[in-house]
């Protein structure tokens, strides 16, 4: 069993026309005319990376069909959470649970926005049955190829949210979606490897766009007004990719009684490490010892942890796994440093100060790996160093996760 260390990243997508041929020297140039909000069917096949295996897709689809109750959920980052949209109508979560709604008015069609913005596969894979397989859902959209590294250490946390979801009593239809940076970056090498290896239905949103953006029919400017989320458009966008997979597998969907099986699940491509987690957030997280930290809920609710500013202040958690993560508030601001240790090993340095001044965030870093099965010490101590450009020494503990148990 390969294990890794997750990387981090953030970002995703774009598009627009541009005016094509000079303009005679007399003339201004005019207006560029507005993007249609519909892609071509030559964009919509192209997003399509692979159709997969359908079976559990078409489950899902026939109990709407007669008039049932269906779960859509999407997890991700920001994009999914629907960061951009200008109302939460535009964002492509709600986009795509409206397709399901026009496509089975009989049906009761219940959507899960599982989306937590700037945070990846590593986080997905703690939450996933807290936040999204609790509410039994039929299908899954799992958006995270932008937030989370181009790496084989996130196609092992991919994985882990891959198998949970497929191991579910529902039998939930997993679909990856693959969105992209304003430089087209994401995981998506990676990322096909695992749904590959699952033969998961697959849309790649850059594979859909990026070519316009080369060409010159696109601008990023017209779908984003960053170097990452989508605008309305782009959200728009972003829907109809994943819908015209539901709408090409609904044209050959059988009838009830003829309806495909699902392939068994194959053993893991990477690890099953990430199949077996624990999350402890906020007030769940109960010390076992604590010397000058205090439980603190600010405006920021995503901020609510244990704190300190204290340099020398302790605090203690047992937890299990054989894999042990903190999470921690990370700002441009105040911010110190922390000195973890597992079981009194060797000691990793945490930084809460962020250089970024877009905001704050609650970052999932491994803290103790390869350990043995069973309950471990996790000892936290604000350090009394810092950061050069910090001006203070604050430490907020958001969370604590594992993985093994």
């Amino acid at each position: 069993m390969r294990i890794a260390n997750f990387p981090r990243t953030a970002g995703l997508l774009a598009l627009c026309l541009a005016f094509q041929g000079p303009l005679p020297s007399h003339a201004q140039e005019a207006p560029a005319a507005p993007l249609s909000p519909t892609l071509s069917p030559d964009v919509l096949q192209r997003s399509l990376v692979n159709l997969g295996d359908t079976a559990r897709l078409q489950a899902a689809l026939a109990k709407a069909r007669r008039g049932e109750k269906v779960v859509v959920a999407c997890i991700g980052g920001s994009i999914t959470e629907g960061a951009r949209a200008t109302v939460k109508d535009k964002r492509y979560a709600e986009v795509i649970g409206d397709w399901w709604r026009k496509t089975f008015p009989k049906a009761q069609i219940e959507l899960i926005n599982a989306g937590i913005g700037a945070t990846g596969s590593n986080f997905g894979a703690l939450r996933l049955q807290r936040d999204v397989l609790s509410k039994h859902p039929d299908v899954l959209v799992v958006e995270y190829a932008v937030n989370d590294g181009n790496s084989e250490a996130s196609a092992q946390t991919l994985e882990g949210v891959v198998r949970q979801a497929l191991k579910s009593p529902e039998k939930t239809a997993v679909v990856l979606l693959f969105m992209l940076r304003k430089d087209g970056g994401n995981a998506q090498e990676w990322f096909t490897k695992v749904g590959t290896h699952y033969d998961l239905p697959m849309i790649s949103y850059r594979d859909a766009i990026f070519p316009e953006m080369q060409s010159g029919k696109v601008k990023w400017e017209d779908i984003s007004p960053d170097t990452v989320h989508p605008n309305d458009l782009g959200h728009g966008y972003t829907a109809q990719t994943v819908d015209a997979l539901f709408a090409k597998v609904l044209e050959t969907l059988p009838e009830d009684g003829k309806l495909a099986e699902a392939k068994p699940i194959p053993a893991p491509l990477f690890t099953d490490l990430y199949e077996r987690t624990s999350l402890f957030t906020a007030a769940d997280l109960k010390p076992v010892a604590n010397q000058g930290w205090t439980f603190d809920t600010p405006s920021n609710r995503k901020a609510t942890g244990w704190k300190t500013s204290q340099p020398g202040s302790v605090l203690e958690f047992d937890v299990q796994g054989t894999l042990i993560f903190l999470q921690y508030w990370k700002i441009n601001g105040p911010m110190g440093k922390a000195s973890v240790t597992i079981d009194g090993g060797t000691p990793v340095i945490v930084d809460a100060w962020f250089e970024q001044t877009w905001g704050g965030f609650n970052l999932t870093q491994v803290v103790g790996k390869d350990l043995k099965p069973g309950t471990h010490r996790v000892r936290i101590e604000l350090r009394p160093d810092k950061n050069e450009k910090s001006t203070g020494t604050d430490f907020i503990v958001t969370g604590i996760g594992s993985a093994g148990l």
